[in-house]
């Protein structure tokens, strides 16, 4: 891998992580957001699944189509599982902070390492260690305090949201012939088939909602949509570890935007999370840094 590509994926996954972030911002400007849970995860799963297919026709015309002919047992296991993550985040994150949710989304990069490991083959470079042992370092001070708020319940669904992003992770690594964006689709059409089913297949429900939390649904959609297109643009040049540690920008960033006044959440997060977002964006820096000085050696 050239010194160009590096500097592309990790970029291109960086930005991924900041959009992603803004996710849990949404979600708090619902209307009473827990009330409503199954109704946002139905609209945000078929935007998601309209973008990615708007985003194929702009990038391959009428033949776009062709891509879901080639779907494959891996795109089904990664679509189950990143819906998985979509619905673990919402309920998580109504269930207990948005800094308790987000934290335990820091597990990505472990578990997307464990697993590579074991089922790929991937063996992770001396600077992706020493960056995801910075990082476990700051998840660490993030939850000195804070993992005592929120409910128990709301910390657990938000480990198998993480963990069901870094196994679409490994998938998406698994079969890197297999067109990554009907994996998303697929996603976002699971997610929204599980929220009409328990909606009892009936669109009464969604006559209560307030309008602004369907705008907001259809924005998170965006927003993640967005993101899933950098990071699978990114994922063929990176392992599933480094994918997961770079996306650790979105438990930053989610936690920096509902604590701003300028947003108006006002969800104050305590000095040991600031301290612990502070060295996980270090470790994230790091990472970039040490992987373009290895690739400029390779290259030399």
């Amino acid at each position: 891998m050239n010194q160009n590509s590096y500097l592309y994926a990790f970029t291109v996954v960086f930005l991924a992580g900041i959009f992603w972030s803004f996710g849990a911002l949404t979600v708090r400007y619902m209307v009473d957001g827990q009330d409503y849970v199954f109704q946002y995860l139905f609209y945000r799963g078929f935007s998601i699944s309209t973008i990615l297919i708007i985003y194929l026709f702009f990038r391959e015309g009428f033949s776009f189509y062709k891509n879901f002919l080639k779907i494959g047992f891996s795109s089904v296991l990664g679509g189950l599982f990143l819906a998985t993550a979509f619905t673990g985040f919402i309920f998580s994150i109504t269930m207990t902070t948005a800094a308790v949710t987000l934290f335990m989304l820091a597990a990505m990069p472990f578990i997307a390492a464990i697993v590579g490991y074991f089922v790929l083959g991937e063996v992770l470079k001396r600077s992706t260690l020493i960056a995801m042992i910075v990082a476990f370092m700051g998840v660490c001070v993030m939850i000195i305090n804070d993992s005592i708020s929120g409910t128990a319940l709301g910390a657990i669904i938000g480990f198998i949201s993480a963990t069901g992003f870094a196994l679409y992770t490994v998938t998406i690594r698994w079969k890197p012939e297999t067109p990554k964006f009907t994996t998303v689709v697929l996603a976002g059409l699971f997610c929204a088939i599980f929220a009409f089913f328990i909606l009892d297949f009936s669109f009464q429900p969604f006559t209560s909602m307030p309008t602004i939390n369907s705008y907001l649904s259809l924005l998170h959609g965006f927003l993640v949509a967005s993101g899933l297109i950098l990071y699978s643009l990114g994922a063929k040049y990176l392992p599933s570890a480094e994918l997961a540690l770079l996306s650790l920008m979105e438990v930053v960033g989610g936690v920096l935007w509902v604590w701003l006044p300028l947003f108006g959440i006002n969800e104050t997060p305590s000095l040991t999370v600031i301290i612990g977002g502070i060295i996980i964006t270090l470790s994230v820096i790091y990472y970039g840094f040490a992987s373009r000085r290895i690739d400029i050696n390779l290259k030399t």
